[in-house]
């Protein structure tokens, strides 16, 4: 039997999934490192008897299993050749929590922050707390030891592991716990591979000399971030290898957290849980000069009652300018630091935090090491520490192939060693003409230090090894750990003999050896070690695909680029309940295929490993953009602003350059053209539509869901409406004259909309100019019909270049088509500086009312007295290129209205996404995670408010509630 014949047999057995094709083996290839390994196949569980049998495949077949989880690792963890087991979708349950015992028990693929959500009404959370704590899991903080910001507090993973249900290497079933002298004596006399585990182990670990060994050349103790090798430092302080330590009882969770999967296989996890933090808290962001006045003062910040001690550097901080999430984040920062240093203090009582906030400054008034400390309260410690976790994400936001590379980020010594080290690691790099970047945990003596690297190049890889090398030495003599909490991985496994020396090694590897005697598990990690400088992400040397497209993507220096630009930190992993709308379709799906970065990944995939002239031409990146719902949420909620919308639309335009364009794409990419017709018949039309006969049979032959209700055509267009009562429109002592772009949808299927618009801005004396202008193209855009699109950005750009301007600024209703003006016409029109100017003075017209409310031309007392509950929904595109704040204001204007924005992401609706029927079940399930409960819960008096013609379908075909727009709220409501 061959391969693919045998893993299609597995396939049949198992209840979970298994995927051997191209794409997904394509797309786990990779995770949050520089590595690439293809591997044989990529499994989803659905529980332990699938794992069971996925177990005995490796065995027959003689190949390996990678577990993963979120895939967030850094170290090349989560890569390899042979079968790729993702629990992140079937293994998500919390078992069980034990309020009295401060315990939980969980599936591996628990998401941390979902499970301290459900934690936090017992009064108990999980620790550890990494930056990925959004969508990292369980199973992957237990594999790695994570720790995150809160160590210095809560301590690490290790700290909190109570007990592991397991799958050995022969498919067996072993539960690891606490053990007392004679119940581990008990498990070395087992006649199976646990007994023969723990016989292993006692005989390994016995010998004082062994013990000896490791004391003396481990990393130091007080450095309790370590994650090098296997923790046979941990297992040697408990009985029965010491007697000194009050009787510690065995727990071999100690070593198989940090093992990096490579032991055993868990399924289930039960936790040490905390009493929630006090509830009053402060953050002291110290600001410095320099990267030493910073350093210098960590050793005097640690001795007060701290609970985080983060650092940014410069860098970081720089990058954060030009991310649009993180701008709002970043408003607490003085000047331009250095560094800063973090500092979080807590109390129950505010009185008590006071007092330790006036301690902790008076320790460091009387140096001059920082030059501004503001004191952060309440949602900007928040902000602060998003600011701080967004750091590694951020570094993939520099453009071009020079990189801050994750190879020796991860170092962790002695609290008090820590200045000297950095100085030492200072002029190390110096040597190398490097500018080091420096973030993290300060307070636990480890700081992610990367160098700037492009790996595209052989002479960086070089680099790559050297520096690596001399960092490992460097880590070596100061006792250190050459991984605080990111794991050995790949990156690092080759220099753990270095670290802990090769008598250490050889002990390590007879563990793995009685662990895993045929090395199933996760090969080529901590030990046996693949090369450090082989399998990258990319070839060196490689020559770069010369790709040429419609949309100008020379911001990234190219689409590739664009692409490449993720780094698979897996932000757009991130669930509902965490807020922010990436990404819609995998919050629905729960599949990787379905995520920013698997669209990024395949993308960079294909475009760097195809054979065919057109490197577009793959029904894979059909597959993998399929429910990609062009939101524009990746473009400033993904650190490194992968903006997949313009990379969907791009790989439209390609493949149906080679393909050819559907009968239905043309429907609804020209439905503007089929509307204007269908306009003149408006009556007939609308029956046609509502008839249930007939508008199946439109449905049918469309492809459009039989759920669905199609929209219908306003009897009079707003153009014509306009003609009907310009001059009747007051146009006299107005306050300013604007130009109100009438998009195709206000135009046809709404225009009392635009009528309502019209009418409150020249109530609220504005003069309001509408031409004869194009479509705005958007519905072009998101079918890839590119060429056309173009043609219609050029026209347009030439109608209004000369008449735009920031004393005539052209306002837009709908979000998604006036916004087309501030980013594909950017990257469409040939006059670009007109483009720009354009852009520079286009508005939501929320926008626009909003900030004439500011500059006191439009006042309450214009407007009723009556109350009004109003709930508003905001448009995925106007929450990324705009903000939501203007919607917010301009519905509290008047004095009695009570506004409260939904917290939902994408509606699901998404334009024809939505209509189209294989998409309408994701489409529903979108709208279900946050929108539609919302409008369900509130009274039938409150007016649900939405800004995007698709949201308000959506919100109507799923509730049965009428949304309608901020601006005719506003016209009803004017006196």
């Amino acid at each position: 039997m061959n391969s693919r014949e045998s893993l299609q047999d597995l396939k049949l057995k198992l209840q979970g999934d298994l995927y051997f094709d191209d794409l997904m083996r394509r797309l786990y290839a990779t995770d949050a490192s520089v590595y690439r390994k293809l591997p044989l196949a990529v499994a989803i569980p659905k529980n332990a008897t699938d794992l069971k049998l996925i177990i005995q495949y490796a065995i027959t077949y003689n190949t390996s299993l990678i577990p993963r989880t979120a895939g967030t690792s850094l170290a090349g963890q989560c890569v390899g050749e042979g079968i790729i087991v993702d629990v992140s979708k079937y293994f998500t349950k919390i078992l069980s929590i034990d309020r009295e015992g401060k315990t939980v028990t969980v599936q591996p693929g628990v998401v941390r922050d979902e499970l301290n959500a459900v934690l936090q009404p017992y009064g108990l959370f999980f620790g550890p707390n990494t930056s990925t704590s959004n969508r990292c899991m369980i199973g992957g903080m237990v594999g790695n030891n994570s720790s995150g910001t809160t160590s210095i507090r809560y301590g690490v993973t290790r700290d909190k592991v109570i007990c592991l249900k397991t799958l050995l290497s022969d498919g067996s079933e072993a539960t690891f716990e606490s053990l007392d002298e004679a119940d581990f004596f008990k498990k070395t006399e087992l006649n199976n591979l646990e007994g023969r585990i723990y016989k292993s182990l006692y005989d390994a670990l016995s010998p004082k000399s062994t013990q000896e060994e490791i004391k003396t050349n481990f990393p130091k103790d007080s450095i309790h971030r370590r994650n090098t090798g296997y923790a046979v430092d941990e297992l040697i302080k408990s009985i029965p290898f010491s007697k000194e330590n009050f009787g510690k009882k065995f727990n071999m969770c100690q070593l198989l957290a940090g093992s990096e999967g490579t032991l055993a296989f868990t399924t289930e996890i039960t936790l040490a849980l905390d009493s929630l933090p006090p509830r009053q808290s402060a953050m002291v962001a110290m600001h410095f000069r320099s990267v030493e006045s910073c350093l210098k003062a960590v050793k005097t910040a640690m001795s007060h009652d701290l609970y985080t001690c983060e650092m940014m550097d410069a860098t970081i901080l720089n990058l954060t300018k030009y991310n649009k999430t993180q701008q709002e984040n970043r408003k607490f920062i003085v000047d331009n630091p250095a560094a800063i240093l973090m500092c979080e203090l807590k109390s129950d009582s505010v009185e008590v935090l006071n007092i330790k906030i006036e301690r902790f400054l008076t320790s460091f008034a009387k140096t001059d090491l920082s030059y501004a400390q503001p004191v952060l309260r309440g949602v900007d410690i928040t902000k602060a520490l998003e600011l701080r976790k967004a750091g590694l994400g951020l570094l993939g936001n520099m453009i071009g192939d020079k990189k801050a590379v994750a190879c020796i980020e991860d170092t962790a010594v002695a609290l008090e060693d820590l200045e000297a080290f950095i100085s030492e690691f200072t002029a190390l790099m110096a040597k190398y003409n490097q500018k080091a970047v420096y973030y993290a945990h300060a307070g636990a003596g480890e700081l992610h230090l990367r160098p700037i690297l492009d790996l595209k190049q052989k002479k960086d890889v070089v680099l790559f090894r050297k520096i690596t090398t001399d960092v490992a030495k460097l880590v070596k003599k100061y006792k250190g750990s050459m991984s605080g909490e990111h794991g050995d991985g790949i990156v690092r496994a080759e220099f753990i003999p270095m670290i802990i020396g090769s008598s250490n090694y050889e002990l390590l590897k007879e563990i793995k050896t009685a662990f895993d005697p045929n090395s199933i598990f996760n090969p080529g990690k901590i030990v046996n070690a693949y090369p450090m400088d082989k399998n990258l992400r990319y070839k060196p040397e490689r020559l770069e695909p010369n790709i040429a497209t419609m949309l100008d993507f020379s911001e990234s220096l190219g689409i590739l680029r664009e692409a490449e630009k993720c780094n698979g930190s897996g932000d757009c992993r991130k669930l509902p309940q965490f807020g922010g709308t990436m990404c819609p379709s995998y919050r629905a799906t729960r599949n990787e295929k379905d995520t920013t970065r698997a669209r990024a990944n395949a993308l960079r995939e294909f475009l760097t490993h195809s054979e065919k002239q057109n490197r577009f031409d793959h029904e894979e990146l059909k597959a993998v953009f399929d429910l990609c719902l062009s939101c524009k949420a990746c473009s400033v909620e993904c650190p490194s602003s992968v903006d997949v919308a313009a990379l969907k639309a791009e790989f439209q335009y390609q493949h149906q350059r080679a393909n050819g364009i559907s009968l239905r794409t043309k429907l609804f990419a020209y439905n503007n053209r089929i509307n204007k017709v269908l306009s003149y018949i408006p009556k007939l039309s609308n029956f046609i539509f509502t008839n249930k006969l007939t508008q199946n049979i439109i449905k049918g032959v469309n492809g459009i869901a039989q759920e669905r209700s199609l929209p219908l055509l306003s009897t009079k267009s707003l153009y014509k409406n306009f003609q009907r009562i310009e001059k009747q429109l007051n146009k006299n002592n107005f306050i300013k004259e604007v130009y109100l772009f009438n998009d195709e949808f206000t135009n046809h299927l709404e225009s009392q909309i635009g009528l309502d618009a019209i009418k409150l801005l020249t109530r609220l004396n504005y003069k309001v100019n509408l031409l004869n202008h194009k479509e705005s193209g958007r519905a072009m855009i998101s079918k890839g019909l590119l060429k056309q699109a173009k043609n219609v950005c050029n026209i347009n750009v030439e109608i209004f270049k000369d008449i735009i301007s920031e004393k005539t600024p052209l306002l837009g209703i709908e979000p998604s088509a006036i916004l087309t003006f501030k980013d594909e016409y950017l990257k469409l029109a040939d006059n670009k500086e007109a483009a720009k100017k354009i852009a520079a003075n286009t508005f939501l017209i929320e926008e626009f009312i909003s900030s004439e409310i500011s500059l006191g031309h439009i006042k309450a007392n214009q407007f009723t007295q009556e109350e009004k509950v109003i709930k508003f929904h905001g448009h995925c595109h106007q929450k990324a290129l705009a903000n939501q704040k203007s919607s917010f204001d301009i519905l509290n204007l008047p004095k009695h209205y009570r506004v409260t924005i939904i917290p939902s992401g994408c509606c699901g609706m998404a334009g024809s996404f939505g209509y189209e029927k294989e998409h309408y079940k994701v489409s529903i399930a979108i709208g279900e995670q946050t929108l539609f409960p919302a409008v369900r819960k509130s009274n039938k008096s409150t007016v649900i408010v939405a800004n995007g013609t698709s949201c308000r379908h959506q919100i109507k075909d799923g509730t049965g509630r009428i949304a309608k727009h901020p601006v005719t709220i506003l016209y009803e409501a004017l006196n």
